[in-house]
Formats: C-alpha cells, sequence, structure tokens
C-alpha cells in the first residue's frame, strides 16, 4: 500500500480511483467491512482503492476541548488500513489553513487532480470543507460536473455487520467500553485488542524488588488508557522484527497509581510473565489489553499484596491461553 502525507507526494497521473474519506480512528470491524467493499467494487472497476484521512483530529485543531480521545498511533492506523486491501493513503496534516478550503476547492485540488477519482465514498452524515458548509449533496452535485458519482453508505458497515448485542460499530462506543475498562467488548468491536503505545521509562523499580519486574510506559504514550485496574495483555516489542521470537509477550498489566504505596501518578506498567531477564528501557513497545481482571486495590502491606500479584498472574496466564487458543 502507498503511503503519502501530503498531497504532492500523489504522482503524477495517478488514477482513476475509487475514494473514501474519514478519520478511521481505531479502524474497528465497522471501517474494515466499508473499507473492504470499497477496495473490492474498485478492484472490479478497474480503479485504485484510497482512503483519505487527516492528522491530527481536526477537532484537536479546531476545538481541542472537544476533541476525542486517540484510540491509535497514526503508524498503527496506517498498518490497519493496508490490511483492508486498499492500494494507497493520503494522510493530510490538518491545520487551520485546510479549514477555510471551500467544499469546491478539496474537491477540485484533492479528489479531481490529485486522484482523479470515479467513485467516491462516503457516510451519509459525511461533512467538508469551510465551516462543514459541505455535505453528501454538495458532493454529489460537485461530482456531476467532474465525472465522479458517489456512493453513500453506513459508515459503520452493513447491517449484517453489527455486534451481536445490536449496537452498532464505532469509535464513540470504542471509547466508553475502554473508559469503562471492558477492554473486552472494545476488543470484538475492533477486531483486535486495543492498544497503548509508548517508550519504557524508569519507573520505581518496586516490582523488580517484589519479583514483578515491570516495563513503566512514558506520560506521553498514545492510545486511551483504560479504566484503574490490573488486565491480562500482551507486550509487543515494536523495534523486533515481525517474526523475532520475543516481539509478542504474554502480560499482566497494571494501570493506577499503585495506591498501597500512595502513589500519585497514573501509570500504564507491563510485567512480562516469567521474565526477569528484559532490558526494555529505551524501547518502543505496545501494551495490547484482553480482559480487566480486576480493580486497583489498596493493600495492608506488601505481604498481601505480593499474594495478590501471584494470584493475578495465574490468572492472566490462563486467560492469554484461552485468547491464543481462540485466534
Amino acid at each position: 500500500m502507498q503511503r503519502w502525507s501530503d498531497l504532492n507526494d500523489v504522482p503524477a497521473g495517478f488514477g482513476p480511483s475509487a475514494v473514501t474519506i474519514g478519520n478511521f480512528d481505531g479502524v474497528h470491524r465497522g471501517h474494515q467491512a466499508v473499507l473492504g467493499r470499497l477496495a473490492e467494487t474498485a478492484h472490479a472497476q478497474g480503479l485504485s482503492a484510497v482512503a483519505i484521512t487527516f492528522d491530527p483530529h481536526p477537532l484537536a485543531v479546531l476545538q481541542p476541548d472537544r476533541a476525542p480521545a486517540v484510540l491509535t498511533t497514526l503508524e498503527h492506523r496506517l498498518d490497519l488500513l493496508a490490511e483492508c486491501g486498499l492500494d494507497a493513503v493520503l494522510v493530510m496534516e490538518f491545520t487551520r489553513s485546510l479549514a477555510t478550503w471551500s467544499p469546491q476547492r478539496f474537491v477540485d485540488e484533492v479528489l479531481v487532480a490529485a486522484l482523479d477519482a470515479r467513485l467516491v465514498v462516503v457516510g451519509h452524515d459525511m461533512r467538508f470543507g469551510h465551516r462543514n458548509s459541505g455535505d453528501v449533496g454538495t458532493l454529489r452535485e460537485l461530482g456531476e460536473h467532474r465525472d465522479f458519482a458517489v456512493d453513500v453508505v453506513d459508515d459503520l458497515g452493513a447491517p449484517d455487520d453489527g455486534h451481536p448485542s445490536g449496537r452498532r460499530w464505532s469509535s464513540t462506543w470504542v471509547r466508553t467500553l475502554i473508559t469503562e475498562g471492558d477492554v473486552e467488548t472494545a476488543g470484538e468491536v475492533l477486531g483486535r485488542p486495543h492498544r497503548v503505545t509508548g517508550v519504557v521509562v524508569h519507573g520505581d523499580h518496586r516490582g523488580r524488588e517484589l519479583g514483578y519486574p515491570t516495563a513503566n510506559l512514558s506520560q506521553d504514550s498514545v492510545g486511551l488508557v483504560p479504566a484503574d485496574g490490573v488486565y491480562a495483555g500482551w507486550l509487543v516489542r515494536l523495534d523486533e522484527p515481525q517474526d523475532a521470537v520475543d516481539r509478542r509477550l504474554p502480560a499482566a498489566v497494571s494501570i493506577g497509581t499503585n495506591p498501597t504505596f500512595d502513589g500519585h501518578e497514573r501509570r500504564v506498567e507491563a510485567y512480562v510473565l516469567d521474565r526477569t531477564d528484559l532490558e526494555l528501557y529505551g524501547e518502543r513497545v505496545a501494551v495490547e489489553l484482553v480482559r480487566r481482571l480486576r480493580p486497583t486495590l489498596r493493600f495492608d502491606g506488601i505481604g498481601p499484596l505480593v499474594e495478590q500479584m501471584k494470584a493475578d498472574v495465574d490468572e492472566c496466564r490462563a486467560v492469554l491461553r484461552t485468547a491464543a487458543a481462540a485466534s
């Protein structure tokens, strides 16, 4: 899949193409269904399948206090989009300048001049251009004069792509589930475990002293951090080759402030099961969260804490064994 970070990166003469537009944060199963159908339709018609996405999220620039929490890093989002069968993704940096573009300018410079779009697939509530002045009607009207068709779909997927609960796949629902600590259901909506990505930094080293050394993620990690508690999950070493034996490791993950030690800073830290030999400081890692085992508790001393940590690790091992067998 080709990846372009600027309009100027699009090769001259690219196209003709079928294009969809969206933020695609999380690339959940609804996104996957729509993108997969776009790719299938495009290839059947001899078109290149292209997604246009934005970074950062428009609200992060225009109304930061209303911007949704980010689910995926841009790098991970692009990897997930590639898995949907797309031929290319154009990442447009969202700036206040871009926000002033009229719908006609966006269509003319991006869809027509750069991508030679013949089909544009959007959701029914799609808005674009200065002050969201463009909608599906605007897009269809412009398309009539610029030789592209507009296909309006439910941007969360077809009716048979819904969750067994009856709810629709959506990034908003994923954020709600993660905030509540229900990473298991969030994983069902995403089609994979939710992850938090960051660099491993030094902590208080208490885990090592207790026999459970942990990898502490930096405070600027990316990915919505779920409710405090202990989770079963995986630690993915992003700098290791895809086929490396130690790239994806089973882990018990603690999220919270360490109340037993009167901590105040909220942290994400992962203990790789049965491993005390890893030196991960400075590495980029992703912590993937499979299931919440329990809420954060305050223990009356180190003895009860270590006893609970042992029980957590045993439960974590059982959960991950089941998850691995089901995948």
